[in-house]
């Protein structure tokens, strides 16, 4: 699934290319891209037209487009295979179009919800005072946010009776940190995924946090990480970060560290990539 890195890289892509534009119409091609939405595809196309798109936000993984003349925004849940592509109106339809926007303008393009396994789509919601959409209220500021409160975060990490990636992936704690650069951040940190977060001290936490800062900003700086063709941009290109993974992936590879063979372990339906020299478990792990 996304992570925060190429959610951020498609917002971007949207604040550039679709921000400031008027909706003339919306075809909802597929039922399940508007399941979120109750009230059916007809009532969210109807609900889009005339309306004015702002600028794009996000908080952690979630995406959404306020629209700027009500109290009111489309929330975009990207799911596993979710794309939302801009693209000229003549380019042909893929082959899983979803949903397609069209524009009140000159401009050429439209904007289009690409999704190969319908895990994904649209849905209108509306907002909390703090401009959030009401569903996702509950979700806390990720790291990259400037008002992420990082004496907050260490003191809940002491408090809370779990484990450091449980920590990492708990959306109402941190958002927007998935188990790509969790794993990743881990192991630049040195830290095992069952370490118990009691146990962790505030320079060791504040070290951690700055690694998941630091791992993510690289991806976006390459444009995220793709692993196959269903993660791209607006534009429908690939990010490279992938070349640049230390830990995730990289079961028996040599640990760029020290040449200890990198593990792979099964953890909560996922997997966790980590050196079990660099990242030595708890007495509890096995």
């Amino acid at each position: 699934m996304p992570e925060l890195p190429e959610v951020e890289v498609v917002r971007r892509g949207l604040e550039r290319w679709v921000a400031g534009r008027t909706v003339a119409d919306v075809e909802v091609l597929h039922p399940r891209a508007v399941r979120r939405h109750l009230a059916g595809g007809d009532d969210f196309a109807a609900r889009l037209k005339g309306h004015r798109i702002g600028v794009a936000q996000r908080r952690g993984k979630y995406l959404w487009l306020p629209l700027a003349d009500t109290d009111a925004s489309v929330l975009g849940h990207l799911g596993m295979s979710g794309q939302l592509l801009v693209q000229p109106q003549d380019t042909p339809d893929e082959k899983h179009l979803r949903i397609r926007v069209r524009f009140q303008d000159e401009a050429g393009t439209e904007l289009r919800f690409v999704d190969q396994r319908t895990f994904g789509g649209l849905s209108l919601h509306d907002n909390t005072p703090d401009g959030l959409p009401d569903v996702i209220a509950h979700i806390a500021r990720d790291p990259l946010d400037p008002d992420f409160d990082d004496e907050a975060f260490f003191a809940a990490l002491r408090l809370r009776r779990t484990t450091v990636k449980r920590a990492l992936l708990d959306q109402s704690l941190i958002s927007g940190v998935g188990n790509i650069y969790a794993d990743e951040a881990l192991w630049r940190a040195r830290l095992h995924y069952d370490r118990p977060t009691a146990t962790l001290n505030r320079p060791k936490a504040a070290e951690l946090l700055g690694h998941a800062r630091d791992v993510m900003n690289e991806a976006l700086a390459v444009g995220g990480t793709s692993f196959d063709s269903l993660y791209v941009n607006v534009n429908g290109e690939s990010g490279y970060f992938e070349r640049s993974l230390d830990a995730y992936g990289r079961e028996g590879e040599p640990c760029r560290r020290c040449g200890t063979p990198m593990r792979r372990r099964a953890w909560m339906n996922r997997s966790s990539y980590f050196c079990p020299k660099c990242q030595r478990a708890p007495r509890s792990a096995s």
